[in-house]
């Protein structure tokens, strides 16, 4: 199998999971297909520091190592972009690396760099949601979207911060060297095989407080056991052993979000995966997720989404393509 460069860029302050995390996929694809060489560049060659301070070793500075032959391009991000993106030498190799290789890729805050070297002009793109309104802000041609945590637009590709690199990392793999290969480099890494890109960077554990004591716990778990149960107020404060109004009161101050407004956001993720990753009818989904009917999640998705469920299944729904 012919072998496709990957080099991986990084610099002064990068994020260190950002290089290893997609690094060590591409390598176990390596492994099992012999499909990559790997290499790591930064501005000059040597150790580089990362942001929690571990150092690694660049054996390739830029303005040594020729773009010609490169076939992906990954750029790790990192408190250090910002200082980064204003080397010329760094941006410029950038640019030309870009403009001739199969295809770019950033992880987290690494997408600032791509847009300083001039390669997402009117692209789709998306990044850690925290730094969302400054890469709006300073690149307006943008359509920045930091729901999804990754997200392809033509041959360049995007993702969320840290983990999300993985995820985007074994999309490639599974892009160029298919399923099988994907799957084994997953079931090696202990990874889930695909975690959509359209999966949202806000799951539970980041869009709302978690639980602080054992009542509101067990009504927490049995909304994401089963979303499509019956989950009214009454169901839930059994779940708790608490009374409806006692629980309503603690899950709102707890939580930050009233219990209905949870659940219906449970929901919508559910039936968001079963739209991108399965070919159920709209409407066996919208009675499986506890909608009831097909208007119901309509109005859902048009409530926290903006479009309906057939046009986010149209956007997403794709076992190689990650749009």
């Amino acid at each position: 199998m012919e072998q496709r460069r990957i080099v991986f860029v990084v610099f002064d302050g990068f994020q260190s999971l950002d290089l290893f995390g997609p690094y060590e996929v591409f390598q176990h694809a390596a492994g099992l297909t012999g499909g990559y060489s790997c290499s790591i560049a930064a501005p000059l060659p040597g150790p580089v520091r990362s942001g929690s301070g571990v150092p690694v070793h660049a054996p390739h500075g830029v303005a040594d190592l020729d773009p010609a032959g490169i076939d992906t391009v990954v750029v790790a991000g990192g408190g250090g972009v910002d200082l980064a993106r204003l080397d010329p030498e760094l941006t410029g190799w950038i640019a030309r690396a870009g403009a001739s290789a199969r295809r770019v890729a950033s992880v987290c805050s690494g997408v600032f760099l791509l847009a300083a070297a001039g390669l997402l002009r009117g692209r789709r793109v998306t990044t850690h949601w925290a730094r969302e309104e400054q890469l709006a802000r300073e690149y307006p041609d943008l359509a920045v979207d930091c729901d999804p945590i990754f997200l392809r637009d033509g041959p360049v590709w995007t993702s969320a911060g840290v983990t999300a690199g993985m995820d985007l990392a074994l999309a490639l793999v599974e892009d160029d060297q298919g399923r099988e290969v994907a799957h084994a480099v997953a079931q090696e890494l202990v990874m889930f095989l695909r975690r959509p890109g359209n999966q949202s960077q806000f799951s539970v554990a980041l869009w709302s407080d978690q639980p602080s004591g054992d009542p509101l716990r067990a009504a927490v778990a049995a909304i994401h056991a089963d979303p499509g149960a019956r989950h009214g107020i009454a169901d839930l404060a059994a779940h708790a052993g608490l009374s409806p109004r006692h629980l309503q009161r603690r899950f709102t101050a707890e939580l930050g979000t009233p219990p209905a407004a949870y659940v219906e956001t449970v929901r919508v993720e559910a039936a968001k995966r079963a739209l991108a990753e399965s070919d159920r009818p709209v409407e066996a989904i919208a009675r499986r997720y506890g909608f009831g009917t097909t208007e119901t999640l309509r109005r859902a998705f048009h409530r926290r989404l903006g479009v309906a469920p057939s046009d986010y299944r149209r956007r997403f729904r794709s076992t190689r393509e990650y749009t």
